[in-house]
């Protein structure tokens, strides 16, 4: 979720394209698909053209004119809410892919991105970017706004407004079976082999907590491996004791492995902006563009009556659940972007 390098995701790793592979060019906006034209009329499936990543999930979600009054007018002119994703060139399950169908941008991010436009009557648009470009759109305005996996971050918001919607975690995974459980306490990693990828945030922290255990007189291993399938693997065959990552792709593994001998199995989650602030990720506009008001209003509609909780269950995401959207609260530092 977080790397050392600018603060954004880092889920584009070989195991993860194996499922995209064939629609990684497709772009949203010239070709209305089902999903848009459902939300055009009081209902948005989650997880449609999913690959199998989630479990296609029918909500009604009705226009809330109090809340569409909030959006401006010259955004709402034009009746369309256009939506910027940065998942080219691979995308990044179970946050953002193309779909079954080779042009359906769809993934946690998209759906949600789905409900809040059908919450603000508006039909959403999708551009798929890089992730640089991504944020170029949103310059531009050719992006009204983002729903990439974006963290909230002090050094962000000197351009960018944010619509809270998800805690930006990092995660444990462990064999099924296992009983080993985080507890957000680095002591209980004592003695355990972990792996990590390199030059992430979560190496970073997984290094400060191994210095801590060895002042105290204990060990804690850390391993690293190629890829995330042999890193996976070598958990399921008892190589390793966990795999500390970002916890949407956990939260992918554990889905895709469950009730086959590769199983893993959530152990703990823990904030990617360390132990004093609960990072979160955030529907993210240009900065005084008048709509974050109205995309967090309609995120916690969502929120009241139930819509987000099954948008979460459908990705397997209900540990980076939020009890409210938060416009602009306090975000990662800038001394650790």
């Amino acid at each position: 979720m977080i790397t050392v390098r600018p603060t954004g995701r880092t889920f584009a790793t070989a195991a993860l394209a194996v499922v995209l592979a064939g629609g990684l060019a497709a772009c949203g906006g010239s070709d209305e698909t089902k999903a848009e034209a459902d939300a055009s009329v009081g209902t948005v499936t989650v997880g449609q053209q999913a690959k199998g990543i989630a479990k296609p999930t029918e909500l009604k979600v009705e226009k809330q004119q109090s809340i569409a009054d909030l959006v401006p007018d010259a955004i709402k002119a034009d009746g369309k809410l256009t939506i910027g994703i940065g998942a080219l060139p691979t995308g990044f399950p179970p946050l953002a892919f193309v779909g079954d169908d080779d042009k359906t941008i769809t993934g946690a991010e998209p759906d949600l991105a789905r409900l809040v436009a059908a919450v603000l009557g508006l039909k959403p648009e999708f551009t798929n970017n890089t992730w640089e470009n991504l944020f170029v759109g949103i310059d531009s305005g050719k992006n009204e706004v983002g729903f990439s996996n974006i963290t909230d971050t002090e050094q962000r918001k000197e351009k960018y407004d944010f619509a809270t919607y998800r805690q930006d975690n990092l995660g444990f995974a462990v064999k099924a079976g296992n009983n080993w459980n985080f507890d957000k306490n680095y002591k209980n990693l004592a003695g355990l082999k972990v792996a990590v990828s390199a030059g992430t945030n979560q190496e970073k922290i997984l290094v400060a907590w191994q210095e801590k255990l060895k002042a105290e007189g204990k060990t804690l291993e850390i391993k690293y491996f190629a890829d995330t399938p042999t890193t996976f693997k070598a958990i399921v065959s008892g190589q390793i004791d966990a795999y500390f990552g970002p916890n949407p792709g956990n939260a992918y593994q554990t889905s895709q492995t469950q009730g086959t001998p590769d199983a893993v199995r959530n152990a703990g989650v823990y904030s990617g902006a360390g132990e004093s602030l609960q990072g979160l990720i955030a529907a993210t506009t240009k900065k005084d563009n008048g709509l974050v008001k109205a995309l967090a209003e309609a995120i916690n509609y969502l929120i009241k009556n139930g819509q987000y909780k099954a948008w979460l269950a459908a990705y397997n995401l209900d540990t980076e659940a939020v009890d409210t959207s938060l416009v602009n609260p306090p975000g990662l530092p800038k001394s650790n972007a």
